[in-house]
Formats: C-alpha cells, structure tokens, sequence
C-alpha cells in the first residue's frame, strides 16, 4: 500500500465532520461513565473497524496502538485495551451512536441543504414532485454464541436490517435492526408509516392506510 502524502488521513476527515463536544454531550444525555476510555476515543474506535474492514478486537486495538500518535491528533483520541474496547462494546448504551448519526446528518444538511444531492446523477426521474424512498432489509450474519437474541437458524445467528432509503441522496432515514427471522411485510410498516412520500414497496394495503404514492417493482427487474 501506497503512503498517504496528505496529512488528512480518511478517518480523520470523516471526524472532522463530527461538530466539536456533541459527542459528550450525547454520553451525558444515554449517562455513559468514562474513565481512560473516552466516548470520543469509543467513537473513533468505531468508525476505524468499519474503515479498517477488521475482523477482530486484536485488529482493532493492534491497528489503532500502532498508529497511536496520529490517533491523538484526532482531538485527543487514544487506543483502547482490548478488555477495555469490548467493555465498552457490551455496556454502554448503543442508542447514543444513533443519536450521534442523527445529530451529524442534521447539522450537515443545515449547513449545505445540498448534502448528499448528486447532480451527476442523470438517470434519477425528473418528474417526481416528492422525494422518492425504498425500503428494503439485509440479514447480517453474527456469532451465536455471543448474541443469543439475533435467532436465524439452530447453529446460526444473523440479525435483519430494515432501511428505508432516499433514492435522491443514497442516505438513510430510517433503520430497524431486529432478529433475522422476522418477516419482511412486519418491520417495514413503521418505515413506511413515517412519511408521506413516493415510496417503492409491494404493499397495497399498506400504502392505502399510509396515503402513501405507490409504486410497484416486478421480481424480474428486482432480482
């Protein structure tokens, strides 16, 4: 791999776009408790795993110590301990990384209304009067030993994502993640019941009650 030859690296400009002091703000508000390991050191933690594509605690923790010096100049933040990252994976409150989404999405778009609007995109139809939304679900596969209530098969654990998805933006507005054998028809009411917009789902009855504009895809140009 190829040295960065700028002194942004992609992390640190994904923080970057976080507002300063929001993150312990939201810990006050879920009452996380931080000794060493800060919130903000947990959110950075974070979002290196998904960057990183890491497998597992050693990679998360073995990365971030070797390049604990540039970590640091993230506002301060510092590698975890392997006990200390899956402490604060099992107990603290996962209702603060959503607010914490919610939170940067709304302050991003009330500073650049155009956020996430991709003028290069020529195929989307012009002709909608109203923002046009999917909704659809993905199963992620988890470990079962470990997480009891994500219950798929006998020797498997998965739990199902539920999205609703503005088309114009590609950005979520909504998520509902819940055990994998869960119907589909179930969880995308709560979805859809949210606004009053063009949304793509095989659901009549469900759009009748939602008042909501139809519009029916066939399986072949799903599939």
């Amino acid at each position: 791999m190829k040295p960065n030859k700028s002194n942004l690296s992609t992390l640190k400009q994904i923080c970057q776009l976080i507002p300063p002091h929001i993150v312990n703000k939201l810990a006050k508000k879920h009452g996380i408790k931080t000794r060493k390991f800060s919130s903000w050191s947990h959110v950075v933690s974070l979002l290196y795993t998904q960057l990183s594509h890491a497998l597992s605690l050693n990679d998360v923790c073995d990365g971030l110590h070797y390049h604990s010096s540039a970590l640091f100049q993230i506002r301060g933040a510092t590698a975890p301990k392997r006990n200390t990252f899956s402490n604060a994976n099992r107990t603290r409150d996962a209702a603060m990384a959503e607010d914490l989404f919610w939170e940067v999405l709304n302050s991003l778009q009330s500073q650049l209304p155009s956020f996430g609007l991709d003028k290069q995109n020529s195929n989307f139809p012009k002709r909608f009067k109203r923002a046009v939304y999917a909704v659809d679900s993905t199963t992620i596969q988890l470990v079962a030993h470990c997480l009891n209530w994500a219950k798929h098969r006998r020797r498997k654990a998965a739990a199902k994502c539920h999205m609703q998805l503005n088309l114009q933006t590609f950005l979520p507005s909504y998520a509902i993640v819940k055990e994998a054998n869960t119907h589909d028809s179930q969880k995308p009411r709560r979805c859809v019941l949210l606004l009053k917009t063009v949304k793509s789902l095989c659901s009549i009855k469900l759009m009748s009650i939602s008042n909501t504009f139809i519009i029916l895809i066939s399986g072949e140009s799903i599939g």
